[in-house]
């Protein structure tokens, strides 16, 4: 391994735990976040940037020169709030139609049964699997072992200490295309950064918003992105089960620019704001008026329409969810977890109800909050980030357990006032004096909802109804 291999973040603060990067190039948005752990286990996030996402369909990228574009514009993002920080190498989250998994099992004789199982001989048998024949085109992304065994023993988690003859388990493969994979190296690597690894992102998603308890009692992972929605099912501690759904966000958006003849911008805007998962719950008589094209006359969009074409498409997606879950022999009653939305498309309203409606299976929003480290502004514990802290958790994963080597060079780096949250008094009152970098804050913020206002003022006409 050569000395550009041996480091995620060549920077480092004065306690000697990395900082890592996180980057994930979705369909919609491309997000660069850099976080350290602190003395508490607890993410400190030391850079934070995003751009919009071109040349990325259906969470595979298909133009690469775009897609080089919008992750330069992301990491000058990332730069700009905190400039002491000098990305270089990232964990790289992986999604897309191309994406399948595969189980098998193996085994290993040992060379001296006499002694115990040490760790080198479960790494030398999950490499072991890497040979697993699989279709010409693949590659193999991920050997992840579900249950291990040895001799007679079944069920067990860790078997390093245990004394036997022979040694296995069953493991989760995940593969994908071989060329998507490549246009992803090669991006990246045209950007100026190394990819220290890729990771699935339902599983990236899974780390950053699940529990050891959730694992325990058997919860699935819904991460309902822009392109597609990535299914984890974990049970009884393990990882059961893997999918990705070819439908997301973007599906949504179509769907209302189809059914209601509107333009794209239109109907983003118009999910975003005024959108609802359940077309019950919607109001019968309002209306938001579209402005017409060119002189043409305004056009009134039904909320409860609007409503029923997203309600459509989550449903469609909801049921591919109840068909893995039964396909792996589970039902509501093994997920005592239920159900965990995350990803950008988990905000829409009354989704919540939606899915515990259509699946049987109790339900929540899950939010990258439990790693954490306190008093980050809001923006970070939405669930469309949650890719991007889990690979940053990915990355502390493979430090810990000494997977990958690290550049051991230190810098001080701290949490940049841009991403910290105002402390409130005890009072519950905010105090109305300024800091130096309020602005800067108020800025930030306002940069989140320029999409969304923006487009929406853009369609407003003098006399235009809104809804109430």
């Amino acid at each position: 391994m050569n000395q550009n291999d041996n480091s995620i973040q060549t920077a480092y603060d004065d306690t000697g735990m990395p900082i890592i990067v996180g980057l994930d190039i979705g369909t919609t948005k491309i997000a660069a976040i850099a976080g350290r752990k602190n003395e508490y286990g607890k993410l400190d996030i030391l850079g934070f940037g995003r751009a919009d996402s071109n040349g990325v369909q259906h969470g595979q990228v298909l133009n690469i020169d775009q897609t080089i574009n919008a992750i330069q514009q992301a990491l000058a993002n990332c730069a700009k709030s905190n400039p002491d920080l000098e990305i270089r190498d990232v964990y790289v989250g992986v999604a897309g139609h191309h994406i399948k998994s595969l189980q098998t099992r193996g085994d290993i004789v040992r060379q001296n049964a006499e002694t115990e199982i040490a760790r080198w001989e479960i790494d030398q048998l999950v490499e072991n699997q890497r040979k697993t024949f699989i279709p010409a085109g693949d590659q193999i992304i991920d050997v992840i072992p579900q249950d291990f065994h040895v001799d007679n023993y079944q069920n067990i988690k860790d078997p390093v200490g245990y004394n036997g003859v022979k040694v296995g388990a069953n493991f989760h493969i995940i593969t994908g295309d071989r060329n998507a994979i490549r246009n992803i190296y090669r991006a990246v690597d045209r950007s100026n950064l190394k990819t220290k690894d890729l990771v699935l992102q339902p599983l990236a998603s899974s780390s950053a918003v699940m529990s050891d308890i959730d694992m325990e009692a058997g919860v699935a992972i819904l991460d309902i992105g822009g392109g597609t929605s990535d299914l984890a099912v974990f049970y009884d501690g393990i990882l059961k089960h893997t999918a990705v759904i070819p439908f997301g966000g973007e599906n949504i958006t179509n769907d209302i620019r189809m059914g209601l003849g509107v333009l794209k911008a239109q109907a983003e805007a118009m999910k975003v704001q005024f959108g609802t998962a359940l077309a019950d719950e919607a109001k019968a008589n309002a209306y938001i008026t579209i402005p017409g094209i060119k002189g043409m006359a305004p056009k009134e969009i039904s909320v409860r329409n609007l409503a029923a074409i997203i309600q459509a498409r989550m449903s469609e997606i909801l049921d591919f969810v109840t068909y893995h879950v039964k396909q792996i022999g589970l039902d509501a009653r093994a997920l005592n977890g239920g159900i965990i939305l995350t990803g950008g498309g988990s905000q829409l309203k009354h989704l919540i109800q939606l899915t515990e409606y259509s699946t049987g299976i109790s339900a929540r929003i899950g939010y990258p909050n439990e790693h954490l480290a306190p008093n980050h502004i809001d923006e970070l514990k939405k669930p469309m980030y949650a890719t991007c802290i889990g690979l940053i958790l990915k990355g502390y994963n493979d430090y810990e357990h000494k997977r990958k080597e690290f550049d051991n060079r230190f810098k001080k780096v701290e949490v940049p006032e841009i991403l910290k949250k105002e402390d409130i008094p005890a009072n519950g009152k905010e105090e109305k004096k300024e800091k130096v970098d309020t602005s800067k804050r108020r800025g930030l913020n306002n940069f989140w909802d320029k999409f969304k206002d923006g487009l929406i003022d853009m369609f407003k006409e003098e006399g235009d109804k809104e809804i109430k």
